[in-house]
C-alpha cells in the first residue's frame, strides 16, 4: 500500500499541538485541532496565530484550520490522513484516547503518537493489529517551526510504508530534518543530550572542588567544544529543573541495567534543595542565574553559588586558554579534566549506542545538530579529537572501549567518517555513502 499525507488531524491544543498544527497548515494542508474541549482547540487555535513567534508566516492560512473536542467531534478524524496525538505526556491518558480514536478512522490513515520518551511498545500493547501497523512516533523539536529535528520511530509491526509516508511528508513539505530513531528510551536527541545534562551536574561537582567556578564550567562547556552558549547550567535553567527531575525519573525506570546513566538519574543534594524550594530556572525568575531590575533601571546577574548555596554576583570566567575540543579535552589542567569527564563521557556514551538506539552514526550525528544546536555530533567530534588518540587513551587508563570505537579499532580505520564527509564506519566495520539529508 502506498500512502500519502494531504491532511492531518492534530488530538492535544498544547504547545507541541499547536506548533504541529502551524507548521501543517504553513505549508498549506488542511487541519483539524481537537482539544478537550471546544473552548480550548479555539484557544489554541488562536495562539497559532498570536504566539510569540507565530506558527504561521502567513495568518490567512489559519483558515485552514478547523477546531472541535474529543467529545463531539472525534468522528471528524475519519476523513483526514495522518492523525496525531500530541496530548499530556501520561502512558494512562495516551492509550485512552487511542482506544476512542482506532474505530473512527479509516483504513489507509497513519497514525503518530508525539512524545518525548515513552515507548511506543506501551503505547500500543494490546491495541487491535490495524494500530500496531499503522503507528509510528514523531518526536518533533520545540518550538516546532524553529528546530530542524524530527526524530522518526517505528514501532515492532509498523510497516514500512508508514515510515515512508511519514518521511516524505514531514522530510519534504514540513522541511524537517528526519532521524530514524529506535523504540528505546528517550529516543536519540533526548538520550544522549539528557545524560550530557544529568551527568554534567554531577561531574561539575567535582569540578567546582578543584577550584573551577559555575562561570568558567559554562564557558567551557560552550564555544570550545562546539556547544550553545548557555553553557550546562543556563541550559538547564532554560528547560527547567522540574523538568529535568521528569526526565531523570522516567530514566531510572526504564534505562537498561548496565546503562551508564544510571549513576546520574538523581540530582546532587544542592541541586534536589533547588528543586524543593521551586528554583527551577528561567520560569520561576532564577535557577543558576537569575536577573533582577535595580531601582535605576540597570540590571543586575547574579549566580547561585552551588558551594556556597547563596546568591552572588556573575564574575569574567576564567580564561582557560585552550580554545578547541581537542586542546581542551587533552589539556594537563582542572578545565582539561573536567572537559574530557563531561564532554568525553558523552561522546563515549554515544559511541556505546549503536545499533541500541540507531543502527548508524548518521542519525545519532544528525539528531544532535539538528535537535541541540551542537556544532558537530559525537562522531564527527571523535574524528576532529582523533579516534586513535582517543583510543591511547582510553586503554592507557584501562577503560574498555565502547562499541563504535571497537569497530573503528577492529576494522583498520582512521576515522568514523571519509571521502569528504560523504561516507561513514557502520557497525560491520564497512564504509557506505551518507545518505541525503
Amino acid at each position: 500500500m502506498s500512502r500519502e499525507i494531504k491532511s492531518v488531524a492534530v488530538l492535544g491544543g498544547g504547545t507541541m499541538g499547536t506548533g504541529i498544527a502551524g507548521a501543517c497548515a504553513n505549508d498549506g494542508v488542511r487541519v483539524l485541532l481537537l482539544d478537550v474541549t471546544r473552548q480550548a482547540a479555539e484557544a489554541a487555535r488562536e495562539r497559532i496565530v498570536a504566539g510569540r513567534p507565530p506558527a504561521l508566516d502567513d495568518p490567512a492560512k489559519i483558515e485552514l484550520v478547523s477546531t472541535g473536542s474529543f467529545d463531539t467531534d472525534l468522528d471528524q478524524i475519519g476523513d483526514y490522513d495522518w492523525i496525531c496525538e500530541a496530548i499530556v505526556e501520561d502512558l494512562a491518558t495516551k492509550r485512552q484516547l487511542f482506544a476512542r480514536l482506532e474505530p473512527l478512522r479509516r483504513d489507509g490513515s497513519v497514525v503518530s503518537t508525539n512524545t518525548s520518551g515513552i515507548p511506543l511498545r506501551d503505547v500500543v500493547a494490546g491495541m487491535p493489529e490495524r494500530l500496531g501497523r499503522d503507528i509510528a512516533v514523531t518526536h518533533f523539536f520545540n518550538p516546532v517551526k524553529v528546530m530542524r529535528l524530527m526524530e522518526l520511530i517505528p514501532g515492532e509491526e509498523t510497516t514500512a510504508d508508514v515510515i515512508d509516508a511519514f518521511a516524505a511528508f514531514c522530510g519534504g513539505r514540513l522541511a524537517k530534518g528526519v532521524v530514524y530513531a529506535k523504540d528505546t528510551v528517550n529516543f536519540i536527541g533526548n538520550r544522549i543530550g539528557c545524560f550530557w545534562m544529568l551527568s554534567g551536574l554531577h561531574k561539575a561537582k567535582a569540578a567546582l572542588d578543584a577550584g573551577l567556578d559555575m562561570e568558567t564550567i559554562d564557558l567551557l562547556m560552550s564555544q570550545p567544544v562546539g556547544l550553545p552558549p548557555t553553557g550546562l547550567y543556563g541550559l538547564i535553567d532554560l528547560i527547567g529543573l522540574d523538568v529535568m527531575d521528569l526526565v531523570a525519573k522516567n530514566l531510572e525506570i526504564n534505562l537498561p541495567a548496565d546503562d551508564a546513566g544510571r549513576a546520574f538519574t538523581r540530582f546532587p543534594e544542592a541541586e534536589a534543595r533547588m528543586l524543593a524550594r521551586g528554583q527551577l530556572g528561567r520560569k520561576t525568575g532564577g535557577g543558576f542565574y537569575r536577573v533582577t531590575k535595580q531601582d535605576d533601571g540597570s540590571r543586575l546577574r547574579e549566580v547561585f553559588d552551588l558551594t556556597a548555596e547563596d546568591w552572588r554576583d556573575v564574575r569574567a570566567p576564567a580564561d582557560a586558554g585552550h580554545a578547541d575540543a581537542t586542546a581542551l579535552l587533552f589539556a594537563d589542567d582542572a578545565a582539561g579534566g573536567f572537559a574530557w569527564e563531561l564532554m568525553g563521557g558523552a561522546l563515549l556514551y554515544a559511541a556505546g549506542l549503536v545499533p541500541e538506539i540507531s543502527d548508524d552514526i548518521v542519525n545519532i550525528d544528525r539528531a544532535m545538530r539538528w535537535g541541540f544546536a551542537w556544532r558537530q555530533g559525537p562522531f564527527e567530534m571523535l574524528d576532529a579529537l582523533g579516534p586513535d588518540r582517543v583510543i591511547d587513551r582510553l586503554k592507557s587508563e584501562g577503560t574498555a572501549l565502547p562499541a563504535m570505537l571497537q569497530v573503528l579499532s577492529v576494522a583498520g580505520a582512521a576515522s568514523f567518517y571519509r571521502a569528504d564527509g560523504t561516507e561513514f564506519l557502520g557497525r560491520d566495520g564497512a564504509f557506505a555513502a551518507v545518505p541525503p539529508e
